[in-house]
């Protein structure tokens, strides 16, 4: 999807690359001639005042963050929220957005809806984005495209599924919710979205997962991206319950950035917009 203000500017090479949630945004400066990240931020917002309006939070860290404002020949917006889905290109109607997203989450007449091609898989990505993000970005940024995060992630994770005949299991771990996408040999065989409160709720939704495609904890491998680590109790329970676990592989990734694996994991779909 894209939003446009029409301005033309001399190409400088310089990509933009902003994360959205409620809870804050990260962003990242590419250099696109070389293929580099070359700089990086996460901005959280202080959420404790309720009548704040996300679009005064964004203002202010536009205001503390004159990079933001820069000349980019090209920006990406990113929104992250669980409310997003995937259908088959073959089952696919614009006009039922909605329906689509009812099963797994509450929908109201007045959401918009929209979508992304993913087109290497013949499937769509269809998601509510924050339109009221969108509206500040395009008066303080001008055009930029924008996708889900989910969109890139299983993009992402499909193409480094190739040749690969095992089921394998991916959870992408953030604060309140985490996703599991289950890739084989670049098909799609499950992805959704959780909420939980406890090590119990996350171990009880992965081997329930697990359960429904047959996959034996013995013998499937696990592997996490996102915001945990060996030391996590999150981690330890998966670790007592699943016989091979590890962390997403992201040595290629950090080949275009100076940061560390622990980021690079977190912040894998900001990295490969």
């Amino acid at each position: 999807m894209s939003l446009h203000n029409t301005n033309i500017t001399s190409k400088n090479y310089k990509k933009l690359s902003i994360q959205v949630s409620l809870s804050g945004f990260s962003y990242c400066c590419f250099d696109t001639l070389n293929n580099v990240i070359t700089s990086f931020k996460e901005i959280k917002f202080d959420t404790s005042n309720k009548t704040a309006k996300i679009e005064d939070l964004f203002r202010d860290a536009f205001k503390n963050n004159p990079e933001l404002k820069g000349n980019y020949d090209d920006i990406m917006v990113i929104h992250t929220n669980n409310l997003s889905t995937f259908v088959p290109t073959a089952l696919f109607d614009e006009n039922y957005l909605g329906s689509y997203l009812q099963y797994n989450t509450k929908v109201f007449e007045t959401d918009f809806f929209t979508f992304d091609r993913i087109q290497n898989y013949e499937m769509n990505s269809i998601y509510i984005p924050y339109v009221n993000i969108n509206n500040f970005l395009i008066d303080n940024v001008g055009s930029f495209n924008y996708r889900h995060a989910n969109s890139i992630l299983v993009e992402k994770l499909l193409d480094n599924s190739r040749n690969d005949d095992e089921k394998k299991m991916v959870i992408n771990f953030n604060p309140g919710n985490f996703e599991i996408i289950v890739v084989q040999n670049q098909k799609l065989l499950l992805f959704n979205s959780f909420e939980y409160q406890t090590p119990e709720d996350f171990i009880y939704y992965i081997l329930f997962t697990a359960e429904q495609l047959s996959m034996n904890p013995e013998s499937f491998r696990l592997e996490f991206l996102g915001t945990i680590s060996e030391n996590d109790p999150f981690y330890q329970i998966a670790y007592k319950y699943v016989r091979h676990i590890s962390f997403l592989d992201v040595t290629k990734l950090q080949e275009k950035n100076s940061f560390s694996t622990a980021q690079n994991q977190k912040h894998y779909i900001l990295f490969q917009s």
